[in-house]
């Protein structure tokens, strides 16, 4: 990377709007309500042979002596002040279709303070008529004025061409080289839950930075936000990608663009991802909500680690609840017992409520105190060594015959299948490929036991399996070049005679 380069502006001017332009994809949610970017938003950028972090700030809205007691309007302030301090060249976005404003000249002022350069980018000029109202924000006392539409692209160009210039040691872009000449690629965990979890919370503490902004407020993060963050084990260096996502709210409960949109960030998120961090509420217990989400990580086909946080917090009272909840399903008759409830045990009632994703470990963590964060990354290591693993085809297909000769296949036509071999096509998620001799579709009882028998054999903690069924390809004779089709005999029968 050859620097930083920071949009800022006062609130509704198109900073994320003229943040997706340049990095080519929308990642930034744009909505014409002010105030919809709230955290610090980076993506990795190249223009021109030259790359760089491009960084989207939220709306810098207060003029001198205004005071706001909003919580989450401070906070994006400080992160607005942040990447102001981190970059090297500063964009400064205004609306030329409002002209100059007071809160412009703020926004000015501070830039000025900084030191830094800063060039101007008149937005919203989507028409030939609004180019001469353009040079009234040369009064801002910066250099240069660009004329630009973010949304049709025109006047980006010079803009940037003129950024890049401003970059300490520009340099060309490095050609694309393979994840094994580079070192391995930073594992991306996409941190997702319900609102008001502590996702955000987990973030900060993993990084130990205000990184993203965390507020009780539910609904606080709108945007998915990348994190990039590195932690040295056993002398050996890992890179992350901690993607902070907006809390996944009951569709009946989504009432605004703004937050349908942040849900569907989050829902991309759990897609891009290698690994998914589901985030339970320890004070609230696993709800609906948490089963849909952990439903939408299985089909996503995503290796998965469940956090259980704000462990701290759960009460003596709550835990001991849990326990004679416990201890009354698995035996009504059984004297309910005055105890605290074990960190197995919940773990136990968490994979038994989350069944269909009990594969995944359970840890248990307070981002407020850092309990148990340590753990957490070591569930996260191990689960990627996991899904790494090519397991070799004589290997599994031993294991495989083994298990199918307790058990034989069956179709889902109830029909018994025979089984030949199985290879593997994929690791993320784990992909094999089992040849019988149909071309049916494993039953769901044999699929769950193949499973159960792969993940004794290998491990697989944290990770889907995939099993796909195949009919074994039939043999195709060769054929010879010159052979001459053989004329067809005819039948042998009594001979006809003739007249005498």
């Amino acid at each position: 990377m050859s620097g930083s380069i920071a949009i800022v502006g006062r609130p509704n001017v198109g900073k994320s709007a003229l943040f997706n332009r340049i990095v080519g994809r929308r990642i930034a949610i744009v909505h014409d309500e002010p105030g919809v970017t709230r955290d610090r938003i980076s993506a990795e950028a190249e223009w021109r042979g030259h790359s760089f972090t491009l960084v989207d700030t939220g709306g810098i809205g207060l003029l001198r002596r205004e005071k706001s007691e909003d919580v989450i309007t401070r906070a994006a302030l400080d992160q607005a002040a942040l990447a102001l301090e981190s970059a090297q060249v500063i964009i400064m976005v205004t609306n030329a279709q409002e002209g100059l404003a007071p809160l412009d000249e703020e926004v000015a002022l501070r830039l000025r303070q900084s030191g830094k350069p800063v060039l101007v980018a008149a937005n919203k000029v989507d028409h030939p008529g609004l180019e001469a109202a353009v040079g009234e924000f040369a009064e801002l006392g910066f250099e240069r004025v660009f004329p630009v539409s973010a949304i049709h692209g025109t006047g980006v160009k010079e803009l940037m061409d003129a950024a890049v210039a401003l970059l300490p040691q520009a340099q060309k872009a490095a050609e694309p080289v393979s994840a094994a000449a580079s070192g391995a690629a930073p594992l991306k965990l996409a941190i997702v839950g319900r609102p008001n979890v502590g996702k955000s919370s987990l973030v900060n503490a993993l990084t130990r930075s205000s990184r993203v902004i965390v507020s009780p407020i539910p609904g606080t993060t709108r945007d998915s936000v990348d994190v990039p963050f590195e932690v040295e084990a056993d002398g050996v260096r890992q890179s992350y990608v901690l993607i902070d996502t907006a809390g996944i709210r009951k569709t009946r409960q989504v009432s605004t663009d703004i937050e349908f949109y942040s849900v569907k960030r989050a829902e991309e998120s759990i897609t891009r991802c290698d690994i998914a961090v589901l985030v339970l509420d320890a004070e609230a217990g696993i709800l609906e909500q948490d089963k849909k989400i952990a439903a939408r990580i299985v089909e996503a086909g995503k290796a998965c680690v469940v956090v259980v946080n704000k462990w701290d917090l759960v009460a003596d009272a709550v835990r001991r609840a849990q326990v004679e909840e416990m201890a009354r399903r698995k035996d009504k008759d059984r004297p309910r017992q005055k105890r605290l409830i074990t960190l197995s045990e919940f773990g136990e009632w968490v994979q038994e409520l989350l069944f269909f994703l009990d594969y995944a470990p359970v840890i248990f963590t307070s981002a407020r105190s850092g309990f148990h964060l340590d753990r957490l990354l070591e569930a996260v290591r191990y689960v990627a060594d996991q899904l790494r693993q090519q397991i070799p085809t004589s290997l599994l297909n031993r294991v495989l015959r083994e298990a199918l000769e307790r058990r034989p296949a069956v179709g889902e036509d109830g029909r018994f299948l025979k089984f030949f071999y199985a290879t593997q096509v994929g690791q993320t998620p784990p992909t094999f490929l089992l040849f019988f001799n149909r071309d049916e579709t494993l039953a769901e009882p044999c699929r769950k036991f193949l499973q159960r028998e792969m993940r004794r054999a290998f491990g697989y903690e944290g990770c889907p399996i995939h099993l796909a069924a195949r009919a074994r390809p039939k043999p195709v004779a060769p054929v010879r070049t010159g052979d001459r089709p053989q004329p067809r005999k005819q039948k042998s029968g009594p001979r006809r005679r003739g007249p005498l």
